[in-house]
C-alpha cells in the first residue's frame, strides 16, 4: 500500500456543493481516502507541502488526436477540408511504428505538463499498438481506439481501408486493450466522420458498440462543406443521420458540433449524446463557433478538448477554457459561459463523458486519485483576496501554473520533472521523425 499526504492546501473540490477549502488530502494506493483539516496521519509515505498551492480535478479532454502532434505547424491557415486532404492524411499515411509512438509521447508529455490526466484520443488507421503502448508506459488514463475509414476517393491509398479489415482491427485492439492497467486505458471505436465510413461501417460500429458497452467517438458538423455533403450522400444532416443508424446515445461522443440546427440539438438533448466542443481548432481552422451556451442550458453534456496539434497548435486546457468562455461573449453577453461552467467542463463535465463520473472529474473520497498542483502564488494571479479561485484559474493561470500532476495515485509529474517519460529523448526522437514523414509524403 502506497499512501501520499498533501497537507495544507487550497482544494477545489468541484463536488456537488463545489467546496472549496484549505486542507488536507490523503492518497491510499489509486483513490482518495481522506479529505479534511489537519489529518493526524503518521505512516504516509510521501508528504508534499501545499503552503500556497492549490489542487483541482485532473482534466478532462474529450477530444484529442495523438497521432498528429508531429505535424503541429504543418497545417496552419488552411480550412478544414483542404487541411486534411493536403496535409494531415498524407501525414497520417506516411507514420510508421516509431512516429506513431514518439507522436504519442509527445502528445501526453504536453497533456501532463499542462494538468491533464484523462483524454479521450483518436489514432490514425495504421500502428494504433505503438500509441497505445505510449499510453500504457506514460500513465496518462485514456479512452483510445484506430480511426475507422472505408469511404472517399480524396483519402490517400494507405488509409483506404476495407470495411471488414478495419472492423476486425478494431475489435482486436479493443480485445487486447479495454479494461487495461484496472481501467486506465479503454477502447472507444472511432469512425472518423460520415465522410469517410460507409453505412455498413456504422451500422456495425453500433452493434458492437452495443456489443461490447464502449463508447463511439468521432466527428459531426465541424464544417458547412463537410455538411453539404453528408446531406447530398444520406439526405440527411449529420446528427440526424447518426440517429437514424442508432448511434445517438450516451456512448457516443461528438467533437465539435459547431453547425447544429433545431433537431440535432433536440437528439443531443434527449439521446444523452456527448458533445466535445474545441475553441482552439474551431477557431484556427475558420470552422466557426459552436452554440455552446444553448447546449449547457437546456442540460446537454458538454466538455472540452484541444483536438490534435497541428489544428490549434497546443493541447493545453488552460487556453480551451479560456476560449470557450471569451468567444460566447460578443455573442451572448459577459455572464455567457461563466469561469464555473467552462471548469465544469473541464473536470467533471468530461468525467461524465467518459461515464467515470463515479470514479474521477472531482475531489471525493472513494474517487480515483487524478489531480494536478498549480502554483497560483504568482505576480500574474494575485491579488488573490477575495477572488474566486475558479476565476482565478480560468481567465489569469496558464499551463505554467501546474507543478505536479498525479493519476490514478501516481505522481507522473513533481515539480515539473517528469517522472514516466524521458523528455529529452522525446524531443529528439520527434524531430527525427518528422523529417522521415515529411521526406515520404512529400510535403514541405
Amino acid at each position: 500500500m502506497t499512501t501520499i499526504l498533501i497537507k495544507n492546501i487550497q482544494i477545489i473540490t468541484m463536488n456537488r456543493k463545489e467546496e472549496i477549502f484549505i486542507g488536507d488530502l490523503l492518497i491510499e494506493n489509486n483513490k482518495i481516502k481522506q479529505i479534511g483539516t489537519n489529518l493526524n496521519v503518521n505512516t504516509a509515505d510521501k508528504i508534499i507541502d501545499g503552503t500556497n498551492r492549490t489542487i483541482i480535478p485532473g482534466f478532462v479532454q474529450t477530444h484529442i488526436h495523438l497521432c498528429q502532434t508531429l505535424f503541429r505547424g504543418k497545417g496552419d491557415d488552411l480550412e478544414l477540408m483542404d487541411w486534411l486532404r493536403n496535409r494531415i492524411w498524407p501525414l497520417e499515411a506516411a507514420h510508421d511504428e516509431e512516429s506513431i509512438y514518439y507522436s504519442a509521447m509527445l502528445g501526453i508529455g504536453e497533456l501532463i505538463e499542462s494538468g491533464t490526466t484523462t483524454i479521450v484520443d483518436m489514432e490514425t488507421v495504421h500502428h494504433t499498438e505503438h500509441a497505445f503502448r505510449a499510453i500504457a508506459e506514460s500513465g496518462i488514463r485514456a479512452l483510445s481506439g484506430k480511426v475507422m475509414m472505408d469511404k472517399g476517393d480524396e483519402v490517400p491509398l494507405p488509409l483506404q481501408e476495407k470495411t471488414t479489415e478495419s472492423i476486425s482491427k478494431s475489435v482486436e485492439l479493443l480485445e487486447k486493450w479495454n479494461g487495461f492497467d484496472n481501467g486506465r486505458i479503454q477502447y472507444a471505436f472511432s469512425p472518423r466522420f460520415v465522410v469517410s465510413c460507409t453505412e455498413e461501417l456504422l451500422k456495425e460500429v453500433k452493434s458492437l458498440s452495443d456489443h461490447y458497452h464502449v463508447k463511439v467517438h468521432t466527428h459531426a458538423s465541424e464544417n458547412q462543406g463537410e455538411i453539404q455533403i453528408v446531406q447530398k450522400e444520406t439526405g440527411m444532416r449529420n446528427v440526424v443521420y447518426l440517429d437514424h443508424l442508432g448511434l445517438a446515445n450516451d456512448r457516443l461522443i461528438l467533437a465539435h458540433c459547431i453547425w447544429l440546427d433545431e433537431e440535432e440539438k433536440r437528439i443531443i438533448k434527449e439521446k444523452g449524446v456527448h458533445v466535445s466542443h474545441c475553441p482552439g481548432s474551431n477557431l484556427k481552422l475558420a470552422s466557426g463557433i459552436a452554440d455552446t451556451p444553448y447546449l449547457v442550458c437546456n442540460h446537454a453534456s458538454v466538455s472540452l478538448g484541444a483536438d490534435g496539434a497541428p489544428c490549434n497548435n497546443n493541447l493545453d486546457m488552460f487556453n480551451e477554457m479560456r476560449l470557450a468562455a471569451l468567444i460566447q461573449k460578443p455573442i451572448h453577453g459577459p455572464t455567457a459561459m461563466d469561469a464555473k461552467t467552462v471548469f465544469r467542463m473541464a473536470t467533471i463535465g468530461g468525467a461524465r463523458a467518459v461515464g467515470m463520473e463515479k470514479e474521477i472529474g472531482s475531489i471525493e473520497v472513494g474517487k480515483r486519485a487524478d489531480l494536478a498542483i498549480l502554483n497560483l502564488h504568482n505576480f500574474h494571479t494575485y491579488p488573490s483576496y477575495d477572488v474566486d479561485p475558479i476565476s482565478r484559474i480560468v481567465y489569469s493561470a496558464t499551463r505554467a501554473d501546474v507543478e505536479t500532476t498525479i493519476i490514478d495515485g501516481k505522481i507522473v509529474m513533481e515539480n515539473k520533472m517528469m517522472k514516466t517519460l524521458d523528455k529529452e529523448i522525446i524531443l529528439k526522437e520527434s524531430n527525427t521523425s518528422i523529417k522521415r514523414l515529411l521526406r515520404r509524403s512529400n510535403i514541405r
